[in-house]
Formats: structure tokens, sequence, C-alpha cells
């Protein structure tokens, strides 16, 4: 009978093995290395993209008050033209007998989410606009609207303001719409 002894052969596959194992290991840490990148990278792509998003939402909801105010003020009798002192007569207007409505609900900050605004208020507390009171920068500095042209350039969020000027131009899109 022919017998066959193993154990002259282990030390040549165990080693074989353990060198295998050993690049198996480096590879891995590559691939979990190259993972970590690329999660930071999205991450960051999410980060912006959540950002600019925020932005154009404060665009809106700012342009929504500043409306709202122009709405009020036209509103109210031409021999006694006011505008708001507090942001809630944008709910319902006081001064009429019915329900006259110029938002329908007081719009939270969408940077800072809260309903905290910054308010540029006149001589008698009257509320002429509004905005954020975030301290961040801004990621669009250019290519405004019209009507938030002046925001050009501006260093921080809270130097956007969205504030109503009796007597200036409104412009109305195609559809008629305001």
């Amino acid at each position: 009978m022919l017998t066959f002894d193993i154990s002259h052969y282990l030390p040549y596959i165990n080693g074989r093995e353990k060198r295998q194992r050993g690049f198996t290991y480096i590879g891995l840490l590559i691939l979990i290395a190259t993972m970590g990148v690329m999660l930071a990278l999205t991450g960051d792509v999410w980060h912006v993209a959540q950002k600019r998003e925020k932005e154009l939402e404060l665009l809106f909801v700012g342009d929504q008050y500043r409306r709202a105010i122009d709405q009020f003020y036209e509103n109210s009798p031409p021999q006694a033209r006011r505008y708001a002192t507090r942001l809630e007569e944008l709910l319902k207007d006081p001064r009429q007998p019915g329900t006259q409505r110029y938002l329908r609900k007081i719009y939270p900050d969408p940077i800072t989410g809260t309903t905290q605004w910054g308010l540029v208020k006149g001589p008698a507390g009257e509320i002429y606009g509004v905005h954020s009171l975030s301290e961040e920068e801004p990621l669009k500095k250019g290519n405004f609207s019209l009507a938030n042209a002046n925001f050009e350039g501006k260093k921080m969020y809270s130097d956007w303001v969205f504030i109503h000027a009796p007597g200036q131009v409104r412009i109305t899109p195609p559809g008629g719409r305001k």
C-alpha cells in the first residue's frame, strides 16, 4: 500500500495561505478607505445641494412676505395708508370686516428653521420688510431676479432684506399673477 505523508507539504500550503490573507487584508483596507473618501465627497455634495434648496426657499418665502406687506399697504384706504405692525396682521387683516388674508401662515425662516425673522421697522413700529437672522454666508452671490437685485454680493443671509417700498415698480409675470 502506498502512503502519502501530507505533513511534508503543510509548511508550503500554510505559507501560501498566509500570504494570500495579507493581500486580501490590504485590498480590504484600500476598499474601505476608498469608500470613506466617496462617502465624504457625497456628504459635501449633499450639504451644498441642501443649502441651495434652502436659499431658493428663502427667496420664495421672503417674496411672499414682501407681497403680503405690499398688499396690506395697498388695501389701506388711500387717505390713511399704513403698514402692519405685527406679522400676524398679514394672516387676517383686522381693518377689514370680512376675512382678508395676505399670508397663509407665518412661514419659518428656511435657513434658521424658526419663525423668528428680522423685521425692518419704521418709526411707528410698522413693518416695512423682513430678513433672515442667519449670519451664514450664502452660496448664491449673483444672478438674482429684478426684485432681489440688491442681494448681489451680500455676505450674509441677514443682508437679504425683503422690503416693500411704496411706489416701487411691480412686475407682473406672464399669466397675470403677481
